[in-house]
């Protein structure tokens, strides 16, 4: 890897995943909580987000449950260049639900695990390396 990529993890205050792991392949890894209760992400309040536009891929681990984590999903939907890689952790009901959110996405039914982001970190190099 040339550049140090940087990996975006949307995951709930309180809930953690191996994002020293992540570090350890070499990335950069910026953590949003989301939206704190009753506040507005700045992505659906049309301020943008730099940590968004600033992401080489973006791991959703937010609750798709909450109709601003869907809405925030459909915006890196929109804005996210497509050779950015996007995986979101889903139940299977969710799954099912969320369908038409989610067509083109790969998702998780578990947290990741070490061979998850082993997988995600190696597709975020992989398009760096395509689009540099």
């Amino acid at each position: 890897m040339s550049e140090e990529s940087v990996i975006l993890v949307d995951i709930p205050d309180g809930e953690t995943t191996d994002v020293a792991f992540l570090e350890g392949l070499g990335h950069s890894v910026v953590v949003c909580h989301g939206p704190e209760d009753k506040t507005l992400c700045p992505l659906l309040a049309g301020e943008g987000c730099r940590m968004a536009e600033g992401a080489h891929g973006v791991v959703f681990l937010l609750d798709l449950d909450r109709p601003q984590h869907r809405a925030i999903l459909k915006q890196y939907k929109d804005i996210l260049r497509d050779d950015i890689p996007l995986r979101v952790k889903v139940t299977p009901e969710q799954a099912s639900q969320y369908s038409s959110l989610l067509w083109g996405i790969h998702t998780w039914t578990d947290l990741p695990g070490t061979g998850d982001l082993d997988g995600f970190a190696a597709e975020v190099e992989t398009a760096d390396e395509f689009r540099g």
